[in-house]
């Protein structure tokens, strides 16, 4: 018999924790207030602001990498002459390579190759594996391909780590924003992203801090070197800390769950015939038999929910509108992120251009989209608000951006674009923000994903070759960075179209169906005690 001081007992790591009394009389309201506070158990050591940090950290890292690989530092120059007969040497990974314009933008964008193959897997695989576990296979991957591209001896073999550090970006981008949104105080959600995304614009610019620091005094492959030392603790912490659960996923580590599919009734099986004395041969052999074809349809069942889901998420026109406008405005901030330094240095005669656009960079990015994220959760958090404050600050932004352009002095340039980047930041809780809520919370790491695929695969993995391009043909960096900006104003149109979309958050509508299914469970419960 189990006591009332017995009863309310954390139970073993693997249980949900149900504290409830029988015999309690305490009204249906309270006690339901109390079980839906109770659900998530989390470890003393790690709360929702330790993950909120810790991803922060991770972030922080990933776009530390595209920042340094775009530093002249890291990225360098091939050796050129002047009329005079005055040459500078070859430096970074262009010099060292002798790459083309062309070739240096395809070095910037390979790594979306592995990422755009491993967004959507890893998003089908949070369905059957712990999405905590996934993160930590990722960020193994990510740490590994980081050190290959120091490491590097050939063109082709660092493109080719490149695209395994996209493979390990991969888990993370589109499983991390859920786990926030999950941890994130109602009132915050838009703050918490705000401060997760961040670290975007403050991570591309510490590596152009770090990349030009360490190209300068010591080697480019000591960047990737260096990189790589700072995310191995993240990547073991990944299987060492108990595993955390997403909102609309079942459990996916309880030996219960898995001992209940078919291949593991068959494998349990298989078990006591093989501990008798009278097993036959081809019993066995059918068992086996059984089983592949159990893995199979499994597959098979994976790859359909997969199409299903991709069904829900293309008619879902609040998604399909965000995104395309997401594309349009990363088309730019990509470019912006790769070419910005150099482009900087020709048109400004920067002496230090990675100094002056990673420090406008962090400030602004910092600034910036944290109000984003304070902003829209002052105004109350909504997908029609998320739409304009999109189409209001990228607009705004785009003409801050592209006045700078024509300006001929440095401090005027300066002082302007800083403007243009800080209401250009503020769009990147806003945008994220609808991704997570416009689809049914189980939808939301495959959002995430294609989100993610579809920006960079149509936005900065095309744009920085393409203006490598353009800058081989006009060569004038002033045209080049003007006709680039002007794709913000196409972002802003499109946005603008979200505002009179009719929008519902489904995360708030399947929080609803489960209180009224959690209320259910109870009454039944308090009736058959």
């Amino acid at each position: 018999m189990v006591t009332k001081e017995e009863d309310c007992r954390l139970p073993p790591a693997r249980e949900p924790l149900r504290c409830y009394s029988p015999s309690s009389t305490t009204p249906l309201a309270e006690l339901e207030e109390t079980i839906r506070s109770l659900e998530i158990v989390e470890p003393s050591f790690f709360s929702p602001v330790w993950l909120l940090v810790i991803f922060c950290i991770i972030n922080l890292l990933n776009y530390m990498d595209r920042g340094a690989i775009a530093s002249n530092g890291v990225n360098g120059s091939i050796k050129s002459c002047n009329d005079k007969g005055k040459c500078t040497p070859a430096t970074g990974i262009q010099g060292h390579y002798n790459l083309s314009d062309f070739e240096d933008g395809v070095l910037s964008s390979s790594f979306m190759v592995g990422l755009l193959i491993a967004s959507p897997i890893f998003a089908s695989l949070a369905k059957s594996f712990n999405p905590f576990r996934l993160i930590g296979v990722g960020l193994t991957v990510w740490t590994v391909a980081v050190l290959g591209c120091g490491s590097s001896f050939a063109f082709w073999f660092i493109v080719l780590c490149r695209m395994f550090v996209g493979v390990g970006e991969a888990s993370f981008i589109s499983l991390a924003a859920p786990f926030i949104d999950d941890n994130a105080p109602h009132k915050q959600k838009a703050a918490w992203l705000g401060l997760f995304y961040m670290c975007i614009p403050s991570g591309v610019a510490l590596g152009y801090v770090y990349g030009g620091y360490v190209g300068k005094h010591f080697s480019w492959r000591y960047a990737f070197w260096g990189e790589a030392v700072l995310m191995a603790p993240f990547a073991v912490l990944g299987f060492l800390m108990k595993p955390l659960q997403l909102k609309g996923f079942p459990s996916t580590d309880s030996v219960e769950v898995m001992a209940s599919s078919p291949g593991a009734e068959i494998l349990k099986n298989n078990n006591h015939l093989q501990a008798g004395n009278e097993i036959e041969k081809d019993e066995a052999e059918i068992s086996i038999e059984t089983y592949k074809s159990s893995y199979t349809n499994s597959v098979w069942k994976s790859v359909t929910q997969f199409g299903r889901d991709m069904k829900v998420l293309c008619k879902e026109r609040v998604f399909v509108v965000n995104v395309l406008g997401y594309v349009a405005y990363n088309f730019v901030i990509g470019a912006y992120s790769y070419w910005g330094p150099k482009a900087g240095y020709n048109i400004y005669k920067m002496k230090n251009a990675d100094m002056i656009f990673g420090a406008v960079t962090i400030i602004c990015g910092i600034v910036g989209t944290l109000s984003g994220g304070f902003i829209l959760d002052h105004v109350t958090s909504t997908i029609p608000n998320a739409f304009k404050l999109l189409s209001g600050a990228t607009f705004l932004g785009a003409i801050c951006c592209f006045t700078a352009f024509t300006l001929k002095g440095l401090y005027g340039f300066i002082a302007l674009f800083a403007i243009g980047e800080l209401l250009v930041f503020a769009t990147q809780a806003p945008v994220n923000y609808v991704c997570l809520h416009c689809v049914e919370p189980s939808l939301r790491p495959l959002s995430m994903a294609i989100s993610t695929v579809a920006i960079h695969i149509f936005g900065d993995v095309p744009s920085s070759p393409l203006v490598g391009i353009v800058q081989d043909h006009i060569d004038s960096w002033r045209k080049t960075a003007l006709i680039l900006t002007s794709v913000l104003f196409v972002a802003a149109a499109i946005w603008f179209i979200g505002i009179f979309i009719n929008s519902v958050d489904h995360f708030n509508e399947e929080a609803e169906s489960e209180n009224l299914c959690s209320r259910q469970e109870q009454s039944i419960m308090m009736m058959n005690p």
